[in-house]
């Protein structure tokens, strides 16, 4: 049941992408490559969420080119290497720069 509510969440959020339109200008991605690493960013959050042992809403997701950043806070080293492992698990990741910051 969790794994096709992340299926529908991917869905809407290229179809959101799809409806409204890119802004894409010259030296940057093309329509696909933005789509692809937005659908790649909406499921790493996804799987922050649907992952107890990560905290969705303190970590931020940005992806360009197939690389994922994860930014923000984590309240141990463990959920740091959490984030980062279900991150590398995502189709189309081809690296992972994991910023998170652990609160003391």
């Amino acid at each position: 049941m969790e794994m096709h509510k992340t299926v529908y969440a991917v869905l809407a959020s290229v179809i959101l992408l799809m409806a409204t339109g890119c802004a894409v200008t010259r030296d940057q991605e093309t329509v696909g490559a933005y789509v692809d690493d937005s659908v790649i960013t909406t499921t790493v959050k996804s799987h922050f969420f649907d992952n107890k042992t990560v905290d969705g809403s303190a970590v931020s997701v940005e992806t360009l080119k197939g690389t994922v950043m994860l930014s923000g806070f984590a309240k141990s080293e463990i959920e740091k290497k959490n984030a980062e492992s279900i991150a590398w698990k995502v189709k189309g990741v081809k690296a992972v720069k994991n910023e998170l910051l652990v609160r003391p």
